[in-house]
């Protein structure tokens, strides 16, 4: 029983497919993931989200949500609220780090995935250098956690 931590990022370049995302989860599933963490972030993270919560009708799988505050989706547009919760709903476990905004919870958050999953899938862009994405798979990597990229 694997733990996999989910990580990308907030825009997803038009190349990005569902359809391989589908098919990489599946692949870690069969590779004995059982539970996955996810950040609950808009793009990648929502995207990951929903396509477990569609794979969970099916199998034994757990989603577990990862907030770095309880105000997280405050300053999402409405529709981008609404899929969050519904992602919320659909989560078998929320995990909430901090009851409001303060600055460094969205790191922390991301530090809390690495260090309670087994490895994390990533969906980073080439050349890019900074942001949470960038962070958080350093951080996995000096943790010594395999990286699975999208």
């Amino acid at each position: 029983m694997l733990v996999c931590a989910v990580s990308g990022h907030r825009i997803l370049d038009k190349n990005f497919s569902e359809q391989r995302l589908k098919e990489r989860l599946q692949t870690l599933v069969r590779q004995g993931v059982t539970t996955f963490l996810c950040g609950m972030a808009l793009g990648f993270d929502l995207a990951c989200g929903e396509a477990i919560a569609a794979m969970k009708k099916e199998l034994p799988l757990r989603l577990v949500a990862c907030v770095p505050c309880a105000d997280q989706s405050e300053r999402y547009p409405l529709r981008e609220r609404r899929r969050y919760e519904a992602l919320l709903a659909a989560c078998d476990e929320c995990v909430v780090l901090h009851e409001r905004y303060e600055p460094g919870c969205m790191f922390e958050r991301n530090r809390y995935m690495v260090d309670h999953s087994d490895m994390l899938l990533a969906y980073l862009l080439g050349g890019c250098k900074k942001g949470g994405t960038y962070y958080t798979v350093n951080y996995a990597e000096k943790k010594g956690k395999p990286i699975f990229y999208l």
